[in-house]
């Protein structure tokens, strides 16, 4: 989309009218991919009422405090990246790097924290495909872990999208890059899929972890 960062690149005229193109473009790309969320979570929901005995039976086998803590870790990865969008001029580049990094990290210990969860619950036989008796008697229970298995890998994938954008941004950043409408428009359309990720993890925890408790 952005070919350079002194000049629009082609069939733009104008800095101001491709960086209006990208954020547009950056939009309709969230708002699919909120679509695609939004549906699991009113089928979670949905699945919820129809079934309460089997998804209050999955989510007491689930672990809530280990969930908690990776809300804490993507919560303070989107702050940094606002903070990191709020100091993009050189004279606040060491402080940008500095959030960038902190932000990759904290979405890097999410992940870590996701795959200790998946691995205690494949020793637990809950996860789906792993285990061959699951500990679960009802059958809308194992049907349910199903749905949180998606929900959860698929997000853990976005975040390891968002992991590898904000490094990419971290390494590729430098004082005399800062000013340059191309490094701004790419920092702000990782900071807006950053928080997208972020949101759907605020909407994600309640629905599969606290839901039916």
């Amino acid at each position: 989309m952005i070919r350079s960062d002194e000049t629009p690149a082609e069939p733009f005229v104008a800095w101001a009218q491709q960086r209006e193109a990208a954020r547009l473009g950056m939009w309709l790309f969230l708002a699919t991919e909120a679509m695609m969320f939004g549906s699991l979570i009113l089928v979670a929901w949905f699945y919820q009422l129809q079934h309460p005995d089997g998804v209050a039976q999955a989510v007491a086998v689930l672990h809530w405090q280990l969930a908690a803590a990776n809300t804490f870790m993507l919560l303070t990865s989107s702050l940094l990246m606002t903070l990191a969008l709020a100091a993009r001029t050189p004279r606040y580049a060491r402080r940008l790097r500095r959030c960038l990094l902190g932000a990759t990290l904290s979405g890097v210990l999410f992940l870590m924290c996701k795959g200790v969860e998946y691995g205690l619950e494949y020793r637990e036989g809950l996860l789906p495909g792993f285990a061959v008796d699951s500990p679960l008697p009802l059958p809308s229970a194992r049907l349910f872990m199903n749905l949180y298995f998606i929900a959860t890998a698929l997000h853990a994938v976005h975040v390891l999208v968002a992991v590898g954008l904000g490094l990419w941004l971290y390494l590729r950043l430098a004082p005399d890059t800062l000013l340059t409408r191309g490094t701004r428009t790419r920092l702000e359309m990782v900071t807006l899929y950053w928080h997208l990720v972020d949101g759907i993890w605020i909407l994600l925890f309640p629905t599969l972890y606290l839901a039916g408790r």
